[in-house]
């Protein structure tokens, strides 16, 4: 959830908030202010789905998206304080979930690769986010946490989607009725981060990531990306059919053609100068 209703900030003028920035062929987007205990922002929530709206629309060419929070944890969730102070509760809640959420769905649609660097705590929404990352960077000190019921609400942001994907649905009702504390070896045995580095190293190792896949095919990493969104939605035969079609697709593609031709000359494919 984020915590106000504020417009999304401009970033690309000069003195503004780095909330969104582009470079490398990464879109980095800070889901999390340092004050406020690292509570969702609302601003970088606005700024970051105005932006991955702009890369599904095509108007910004980039091969991944990197979450970052903007102080020592990644997301310690939505400003409770906020929630307490709103006249009417119901209707600040839902409004403020529905932001959220129009983040996730640009999130998902605009089918680029994300990464997350979890760093320190990722809590009620810090956690859900960390859930719709295809690579999750977690410290050896990072900390996941649904937090919900501890306030008396319910989980939003698709946990409740995403976490029986990701640990099984057994082990996800426990998780978030019991409000459990997960550490960072939890959630790498457990399938939810990809790899866990020093603290001090998160974000850079994250942004290694987000910018090896940025440089490589990204038609190829969208298509995989979408396959593997579908994939639990479909049979074998379905899932078979989709592949199908999009490797004889991708061949056909500049990149696709690069790759083939680069393996074939014995030399590194140069996907960057077929974009």
């Amino acid at each position: 959830m984020t915590s106000t209703q504020s417009p999304a900030t401009d970033t690309t003028q000069p003195d503004a908030p780095a909330l969104v920035n582009e470079a490398d062929g990464v879109l980095t987007i800070a889901i999390s202010a340092a004050g406020a205990g690292n509570s969702l922002d609302d601003d970088g929530i606005a700024a970051g789905t105005q932006a991955l709206r702009e890369v599904a629309r095509g108007r910004r060419d980039v091969g991944a998206v990197l979450l970052v929070g903007a102080g020592k944890n990644f997301c310690a969730g939505g400003n409770v304080r906020a929630f307490a102070a709103a006249d009417d509760r119901p209707t600040y809640l839902r409004q403020i979930a529905d932001n959220f959420h129009a983040f996730v769905t640009a999130l998902y649609e605009a089918e680029i690769p994300v990464v997350a660097a979890a760093k320190g705590w990722s809590a009620g929404a810090g956690m859900s986010l960390v859930l719709h990352a295809d690579v999750a960077i977690g410290g050896t000190s990072s900390k996941l946490r649904p937090a919900y019921r501890g306030i008396g609400l319910t989980p939003d942001g698709g946990l409740t989607w995403t976490l029986p994907r990701a640990v099984g649905a057994a082990r996800a009702r426990q998780i978030i009725l019991t409000d459990r504390v997960l550490s960072a070896d939890d959630a790498l045995n457990w399938g939810i981060f990809s790899e866990i580095v020093a603290d001090e190293d998160v974000e850079a190792v994250a942004r290694a990531n987000a910018e090896k896949i940025a440089a490589g095919p990204r038609s190829a990493d969208s298509g995989t990306k979408h396959l593997l969104s579908v994939s639990s939605e479909n049979s074998l035969i379905e899932q078979l059919a989709l592949e199908g079609r999009s490797i004889s697709e991708r061949s056909g593609l500049p990149e696709g053609i690069e790759g083939v031709d680069a393996f074939v000359g014995k030399r590194a494919p140069e996907f960057a100068k077929t974009r």
